[in-house]
């Protein structure tokens, strides 16, 4: 009983402490069909985070670029999701993104086309380059 509460207690820290964002973050929602949904009710493109806690390129996105300055402005024209590969939840979209390494940032079209994908960390610089190069082709297409 006490191995199971441990495993218990460990696997929702390990949530918990993956769905603490910093002050400033994006607002994530946490499934790739309801940011899918989101984007086209909205007209949004989106932006699947696939990510793990354990993940430290991960965590320095988590906390030094997606709350950033340069990035904060392109917030509300994407709808974001971040999503732990950890959980079984998320595996079917892992598969379907093609998932290898991590972060992996899959970014679709309103339409839920892929318009780019990017595997790895990067500067706030360059993720903002990035978001304003996708948000161009998504201009364009409509």
């Amino acid at each position: 009983m006490k191995k199971l509460l441990t495993l218990l207690l460990a696997a929702l820290t390990a949530s918990a402490l993956a769905s603490d964002f910093p002050k400033g973050s994006p607002n994530f929602k946490t499934s790739a069909p309801e940011a899918i949904a989101a984007g086209k009710a909205e007209g949004k493109p989106v932006i699947l985070v696939f990510s793990a806690s354990w993940c430290p390129p991960c965590q320095m996105m988590k906390k030094e670029v997606y709350p950033s300055k340069q990035v904060k402005g392109y917030h509300d024209q994407f709808i974001w999701a971040y999503l732990d590969v950890d959980e079984d939840s998320n595996s079917k979209a892992a598969t379907k993104a093609g998932v290898d390494g991590i972060p992996h940032i899959q970014i679709l079209s309103p339409e839920g086309k892929e318009v780019a994908k990017q595997v790895g960390s990067s500067a706030p610089e360059d993720f903002a380059k990035k978001l304003k190069g996708v948000l161009a082709k998504t201009k364009k297409a409509e």
